[in-house]
């Protein structure tokens, strides 16, 4: 399942606003690719705004790699940013439905409680 907010603000102010609301609690922002940016310097171009912002919370991250190294296939947590139809989307797949695809039920409250941040993080950068 993907969690997908809009707004109308710019793709740039909300990736900063991400950026922000994801520091302020606790998550490390480690990297930032500009899709568009990338493909456009490749000859591959896409015609709308789109980045990626990779996040991750040190203290989970280690009790999730601790108990299934595979799940590291699927980290950090990734929101997408772009425009479509004049709107900024964000969207990111949910933790819950990632560690129910590598059969971890004991990971289930702690990527609840994930989720549940990276979903006010996506709220605070749309507001």
């Amino acid at each position: 399942m993907l969690i997908n907010l809009e707004t109308t603000k710019g793709v740039e102010e909300v990736r900063k606003k991400l950026e922000e609301s994801a520091k302020a609690r606790g998550f490390g922002v480690l990297s930032v690719h500009e899709v568009t940016k990338i493909l456009e310097s490749k000859g591959y171009p896409i015609d709308y705004p789109c980045v990626i912002v990779e996040v991750c919370q040190p203290s989970s991250a280690s009790e999730v790699l601790s108990k299934n190294p595979f799940i590291s296939t699927a980290m950090p947590c990734r929101i997408a940013v772009f425009e479509k139809e004049g709107k900024t989307v964000l969207s990111t797949i949910a933790p819950t439905d990632m560690v129910r695809m590598y059969n971890e039920p004991e990971l289930e409250d702690l990527a609840k409680k994930v989720e549940e941040q990276i979903k006010e993080i996506m709220e605070e950068a749309v507001r």
